[in-house]
């Protein structure tokens, strides 16, 4: 069975939406070997329709130098949203036909490597609470954002995640990956 991860920049005060604001001092080279890794394992990315926009609209014109660039627009992308139609813009990406949890159910039976969320809150949020994400790892940057969007909110079920890795980049960022507590 494929595995379901997400990845999420993550501030002391748990902010994960827009980490280009406060990430940027501190992203060193250790996130970026952690960052490759992840797109050699991922064979399948999973999005929501806020985070194909804002990517949309950016990845398919940059540099094609940037490692992230060719990655992010080769792989296979599929999109939650009810308000967008086919065809989608951007190379290799699809609408998912149906509720999203049947859908990245069906897909984890599917052979093939590891699907990953990325960026995508509610998506993560939504694959979490129903036990489909398998991994979540969160790159908490030592900063203060002050405002933005957090990853868990008041009224969340109480959902228990055991501690499978953590370490510390040279720049002071703890990378912790959690999975649901019994698997």
């Amino acid at each position: 069975m494929r595995k379901v991860t997400s990845g999420l920049f993550h501030s002391i005060d748990g902010v994960v939406s827009e980490p280009n604001l406060w990430q940027f001092d501190s992203f060193d080279d250790d996130m970026g070997k952690a960052l490759t890794a992840v797109m050699e394992r991922v064979e399948t990315v999973v999005l929501g329709r806020v985070s194909y926009q804002e990517w949309a609209g950016y990845w398919p014109t940059a540099s094609a130098d940037q490692d992230f660039a060719g990655f992010i627009n080769s792989v296979d992308k599929f999109v939650a949203s009810r308000t967008l139609k086919e065809p989608l813009e951007w190379q290799n990406s699809h609408l998912i036909e149906g509720p999203l949890e049947d859908f990245v159910t069906g897909l984890k039976q599917r052979d093939g490597g590891e699907i990953a969320v990325m960026g995508s809150i509610s998506v993560v949020r939504q694959l979490l609470f129903a036990g489909l994400l398998d991994e979540l790892t969160l790159m908490t940057h030592p900063v203060v954002a002050g405002s933005g969007r957090h990853l868990f909110e008041a009224g969340d079920p109480t959902t228990r995640l055991s501690l499978k890795d953590q370490y510390r980049t040279t720049k002071g960022n703890i990378v912790s990956t959690y999975g649901l507590l019994g698997e």
